[in-house]
């Protein structure tokens, strides 16, 4: 049986691993609290030992934790130290692989969270890429499931700061704008995201289904004429400061034109008269 150490709060650093939690729900804090109050602590957070003033790190049980440090905070007599398991993890690398799977069980992440994991992994060196970075995650899972959470890397690497709330995305709607980033739409995406920046996720998420739609049902394009580096025009942006997009409805293409009105009053004539005159001659 694993022994139980007891360990003071303040030897604890919830900081030494990227979390996969961004954030911490307060209902759910005062639901533990009260529970901690009553029963006290069921389950034992996760530390392993490491160097330096803070004499172990968290694994998992941050909000155990939490709880535990507001607890002390109000009632100094109470929840000085916290019951630990103690693990011993290989490296770093292991560590967040150990949270994750405990995460799993204990309470849902959302794809946007696994998504900002998985990255973040990488983009601090602890693994080289996606693959591996996942592969190391999240080992349980089929490659298919794998797959599908390099996409949603993929998009936070992306969207990150383009999109409002978007921890509120579904995985449906996280893996349509996967297959939108792998069908190379991402420059049209950010386009149509920045003419919406600052508004609803929900505002957001309609002007983007034309290109995902586009991007999920034409995942080729044979009727269009290679353009030199090999791809179709999909966005024309002027030094007027207008901007031409294409779209693909279900019945047939159209085209978007982003301009004001009071600074480009004839825009929309002027272009209806080129069309005709390159179709209407001979």
């Amino acid at each position: 049986m694993t022994e139980i150490l007891h360990i003071p709060l303040d030897d604890i650093d919830d900081s030494a691993l990227l979390r996969d939690r961004l954030t911490l729900d307060e209902h759910a804090l005062t639901t533990l609290h009260a529970s901690i109050l009553t029963d006290g602590l069921r389950q034992p957070i996760e530390v392993f030992a490491q160097h330096g003033d803070t004499p172990y790190a968290l694994i998992s049980g941050l909000r155990r934790l939490t709880v535990f440090r507001r607890i002390h905070a109000r009632h100094p007599d109470r929840c000085a130290t916290i019951p630990v398991f103690l693990r011993a993890p290989t490296d770093v690398a292991q560590a967040m692989a150990l949270m994750v799977g405990e995460n799993e069980v204990r309470s849902a992440i959302t794809p946007w969270e696994k998504g900002t994991l998985i990255l973040g992994c990488v983009e601090n060196g602890l693994f080289p890429n996606l693959d591996t970075a996942t592969e190391a995650l999240f080992p349980a899972l089929s490659r298919q499931a794998q797959s599908r959470l390099r996409g949603f890397a993929l998009v936070v690497q992306n969207f990150d700061g383009a999109l409002t709330n978007p921890r509120n995305l579904s995985a449906r709607r996280m893996d349509r704008l996967a297959a939108a980033c792998r069908a190379e739409m991402i420059d049209l995406m950010l386009m149509t995201l920045d003419e919406h920046h600052g508004a609803g996720l929900e505002t957001q998420w309609r002007a983007l289904v034309p290109t995902i739609t586009e991007a999920i049902l034409t995942p080729e394009d044979p009727e269009i004429d290679p353009k030199p580096n090999g791809r179709p025009r999909r966005a024309l942006r002027l030094r007027s400061g207008v901007t031409l997009r294409r779209e693909w409805t279900r019945t047939g293409w159209t085209i978007r034109i982003n301009a004001k009105h009071s600074e480009h009053p004839e825009i929309v004539d002027d272009i209806l008269d080129v069309v005709e005159k390159w179709f209407q001659e001979g």
